[in-house]
């Protein structure tokens, strides 16, 4: 199935990995959103789930390997061109994930132009989509929520 201008939505993932440095994010090597910092993620494979395509994603492009805590939201990425017709249509499955221990340094691979850690408070200074910051605050609270429940 085509990217652009496909007959149906296409089924993304994105990932959000929190670590002692921050968000880790991609530099988009292509469109849609090339050049821009984003979550790693990409297009789910037929056969595979979509914590399996997490998994895969955030491995091809910052050569980390993760381990998904759980879904955070589902988000709908419709973005028609300049005579309305649906150029890129996604439904994007986030979730949540924390490194595996002993990785700290991303790499950037396959569709990345550059992968690093970025502060949580550097995120509204990005330039992100929206969604993407919501995405991230909405991880956040879940690791706070996670470390709290932790402490008892």
């Amino acid at each position: 199935m085509t990217r652009e201008y496909p007959e149906n939505p296409r089924v993304g993932v994105g990932v959000v990995v929190l670590g002692p440095e921050g968000v880790l994010l991609v530099r988009r090597a292509k469109p849609p959103s090339q050049g821009q910092w984003s979550l790693p993620g990409g297009a789910q494979k037929l056969g595979e789930t979509v914590f399996e395509a997490a998994r895969r994603e955030v491995f091809e492009e910052t050569g980390l390997k993760i381990e998904v805590m759980g879904l955070i939201d589902v988000v709908d990425s419709i973005q028609p061109d300049e005579d309305g017709k649906v150029r890129y249509h996604y439904t994007l499955v986030d979730v949540f994930a924390a490194a595996e221990l002993g990785q700290s340094k991303p790499q950037a691979g396959d569709d990345a132009a550059e992968a690093a850690w970025m502060p949580l408070a550097d995120i509204p200074s990005l330039g992100l989509w929206s969604e993407t910051e919501r995405i991230i605050s909405l991880a956040a609270e879940m690791h706070a929520a996670l470390d709290d429940a932790e402490g008892f």
